[in-house]
């Protein structure tokens, strides 16, 4: 195996040439009225507000509900005294104002109907703020009621009982600077005291803030009304099941090796881990979330998903003679003795301090979260407050935090009328929209891990018994269970997947079954009572995560100063959809299997080394807002003929995020790779320029552009890109060089990020037989 190699960076830090995003072409004509009409419904919105806001509230502030046709810059709104507080893909734009004060606004909407300002003047004045405008509202109690409470049947604030108290998280805009938000949190919190209730706890993030209360819906009602307040939901639970006990064989467990020195430390955030026998010296710190009495795994999912992490499937790891565990562990206990959250904790607070806990204290850089919430019932792409924490803290610590995308329940979880009938529509069903990913799985900047199957799931036992049915057939198949995508923004998600096992129709009972009932239909690992039982069999996406974390730590150990970044455009660009899933989803698009199987299974071996016919290449860098880089790859003699040879480029950035916004990305990144292309060319197409002196940007032809995919339209929401193009002609044309074009492109952050961060890979692999990487390692060393 060789090692990787560093790409050839040109130039970089140069102004990009942008497209101009103004009002997105003409306004739509209006007829007469069409001002005043929204002045009165300006005028309605602000007295209903004010009659809903409770009178302890003496502040002025408001908000209005804007639905707009087309683009209106955020710029023109502030102009007003009105800040965006989100918006959403259907253009309804919240406005937030502090002051109460519209007096600039509503006099813009009367001129609308005036004549015009200007002797000449085509549009009537302000056509491009008011003739955008539909409809002008505001929230209505109701309005801010999460779709957790509202799938229990509360779907109006009076459905909250006086007397009966309620445990809720309250979560409110960004509708300023951290000190505005903590007067306002303790605003709330002095009006619930009054009324008898309780403030458990608070999280103030970057650009999330969420209370956790108890109080009577004799005290919440009124909160409705208050402008600050985004949504009042119940809490986030964890889908996790308490593993059945099922006698496992464990003669044979060979002894466990000490890991090496300097080996990673992985953080899990689970129900605890318990003191295993094969655990003996590799658990090395523990974090208790609040009102968590001790670190044990009583609910018994946290032991599982460690010794997964650590050993990956003891099915495949024992027959080696021994067991070498990857690195040590670091365990925060964020779930109960119940298998709940701690009640009196928002989550995005336990998280938070779980995290920031192990990175501080144990160096951990590694983080798994087989945890998520399946009832989080959000819109498709949106996500919650607990995934844009976690896409903070991954930018803020520059660490790798993995995710399961979620399960499915049993045994009857899908618009199927029967379980049964799960083994003839399969796979079709897993695009159903209440398959869609759990919460945080659709978060931005971590690695989101779905589930393929092992096989059929039955073992010899099953041979000839008509009573048990297969879903799955082969090895790399999708997992019944596993949930899909898109992510936040339309993101493709999951990132990668990795085995979860799967399950079987068991025609007696008329139900679905696995593990641990059946242990070929999930992964063998640590029983979390040892004493009864040594080892156990597990399924699910919760241990599809741990299996890729330690295919990450691998990677961290061979290279132990890797970014985040680094590390994530690694593994995806290592990864590849199995021959059995593309054959099993065969009939679908596919844009359909990316929704299932993201870009595949991950090989570590791919990620960590070149061969003799493939090399990879990288880069770690950081961008300023709207310029590019550029960076040489050399293609050797032997690269430009001979076969079907490829060339894949992954990127990988983290940028800062707000989950109100329908662009949740602060930031957008893409890349471009030319070839038979002057750099001077190259240049002057990209920079930014002067057009009136200048002219137009000159055109790259065609033929120069590699036509990587999936296209750049595609993997534009995504913050974990990976694109291939494969050539089965001579290229000897095109020359030695070709170029990859990094571009940062400035979204609603550029106010707030300097230097974007990110890395890319580029790997060049060509046919078994053909040697390449010495010659292109010659001209990578001769050019630096």
């Amino acid at each position: 195996m060789a090692q990787l190699d560093h790409l050839q960076l040109i130039r970089a830090r140069v102004p990009i040439a942008r497209r101009k995003t103004g009002g997105g072409g003409a306004p739509p004509g209006r007829g007469g009225g069409h001002g005043g009409a929204l002045q009165t419904k300006t005028q309605a919105a602000v007295a209903e507000q004010r009659a809903a806001k409770p009178a302890a509230f003496v502040d002025p502030s408001l908000l209005l509900r804007v639905q707009v046709e087309g683009h209106i810059a955020e710029s023109e709104w502030e102009k007003l005294g009105l800040s965006v507080v989100s918006s959403d893909a259907d253009r309804t734009v919240l406005l937030f104002s502090s002051t109460g004060d519209l007096t600039e606004f509503v006099d813009r909407l009367g001129k609308f109907d005036a004549p015009p300002a200007n002797p000449g003047q085509k549009n009537p004045n302000y056509a491009g703020l008011v003739g955008r405008i539909d409809e002008i509202g505001w929230l209505a109690p109701r309005d801010r009621l999460g779709p957790k409470i509202r799938a229990e049947g509360f779907t109006e604030a009076e459905d909250l009982q006086d007397d009966v108290r309620y445990v809720l998280d309250i979560e409110l805009w960004e509708f300023g600077i951290r000190a505005r938000r903590e007067a306002k949190v303790a605003e709330i919190e002095q009006f619930l005291i009054a009324q008898g209730g309780a403030v458990y706890d608070t999280y103030i993030g970057p650009s999330i803030t969420v209370m956790r209360v108890e109080a009577t819906g004799r005290g919440i009602r009124p909160l409705l009304g208050v402008p600050e307040v985004a949504v009042i939901d119940l809490p986030p639970e964890p889908d996790l099941t308490a593993q059945p006990m099922v006698a496992l064989e464990a003669s044979g467990v060979p002894s466990v090796r000490s890991p090496a020195d300097g080996a990673p430390v992985i953080g899990v955030l689970d129900s605890g881990v318990n003191d295993h026998p094969l655990l003996d010296g590799l658990i090395v710190g523990h974090y208790l979330g609040e009102g968590i009495a001790d670190s044990a795994d009583v609910w018994g999912h946290g032991t599982s998903v460690a010794g997964t992490a650590l050993f990956g499937d003891l099915r495949d790891a024992i027959p080696t003679g021994a067991l070498e565990p990857v690195g040590r562990l670091a365990v925060a206990k964020v779930v109960g003795d119940n298998g709940r959250f701690p009640d009196r904790r928002t989550v995005p607070n336990l998280m938070d301090s779980a995290i920031r806990t192990l990175h501080t204290d144990q160096g951990c850089r590694l983080f798994v979260l087989s945890l998520g919430d399946t009832n989080a019932n959000l819109p498709q792409g949106r996500v919650g407050p607990w995934a844009a924490t976690l896409d903070a803290l991954a930018r803020e610590l520059d660490v790798l935090i993995v995710v399961s995308a979620g399960n499915r329940g049993r045994p009857r979880p899908f618009r199927s009328a029967t379980s049964e009938e799960l083994v003839t529509v399969y796979p079709t069903y897993l695009l159903e929209p209440e398959n869609r990913l759990a919460e945080p799985a659709g978060a931005a900047n971590v690695l989101t891990v779905g589930a393929v199957a092992g096989g059929t799931g039955l073992d010899a036992r099953h041979e000839r018994d008509a009573n048990v049915r297969p879903i799955t057939r082969e090895w790399g198949e999708p997992s019944p269970f596993t949930r899909v995508g898109p992510g936040a923004g339309g993101a493709r998600k999951p990132d990668v997947v990795d085995l979860g096992g799967t399950v079987v129709f068991d025609v007696p009972s008329i139900s679905l079954t696995g593990a641990p009932h059946l242990p070929a239909a999930g992964v063998i690992t640590l029983n979390h009572r040892y004493t009864e039982q040594f080892l156990t069999a597990a399924g699910g996406t919760s241990f599809a995560a741990p299996l890729l974390i330690r295919k990450a730590a691998q990677l961290l150990r061979r290279m132990p100063n890797a970014s985040a970044n680094l590390l994530r455009a690694l593994l995806v660009g290592a990864a590849r959809s199995p021959d059995a899933f593309e054959r099993r989803l065969a009939a679908m698009s596919a844009t359909e299997r990316v929704r299932i199987g993201g870009n595949g299974v991950v090989d570590p071996i791919r990620a960590a080394y070149s061969d003799e016919h493939r090399v990879v290449l990288y880069a770690e860098d950081a961008l300023e807002m709207d310029q590019f880089a550029v960076y040489r790859l050399p293609i050797p003699p032997e690269f430009r003929t001979g076969g079907a040879r490829t060339i894949r480029v992954s990127l990988s950035y983290d940028p800062p995020v707000r989950r109100t916004r329908s662009d949740y990305l602060g930031t957008k990144m893409d890349f471009r790779l030319l070839r038979g292309i002057d750099e001077a060319e190259l240049f002057e197409h990209f920079r930014e320029r002067d057009k009136a002196l200048e002219g137009a940007a000159p055109d790259v032809p065609e033929r120069f552009k590699c036509k990587l995919q999936p296209g750049s339209d595609e993997r534009a929401s995504n913050t974990l890109q990976t694109a291939s193009i494969t050539f089965k002609r001579d290229t000897n044309y095109y020359g030695e060089v070709y170029y990859l074009v990094v571009r940062c492109l400035s979204h609603w952050a550029l106010d707030q990020v300097l230097d974007q961060r990110f890395a890319v890979v580029v790997e060049l692999e060509h046919q078994p037989e053909i040697r390449i990487y010495n010659r292109v390692r010659e001209r990578v060393q001769v050019r630096a």
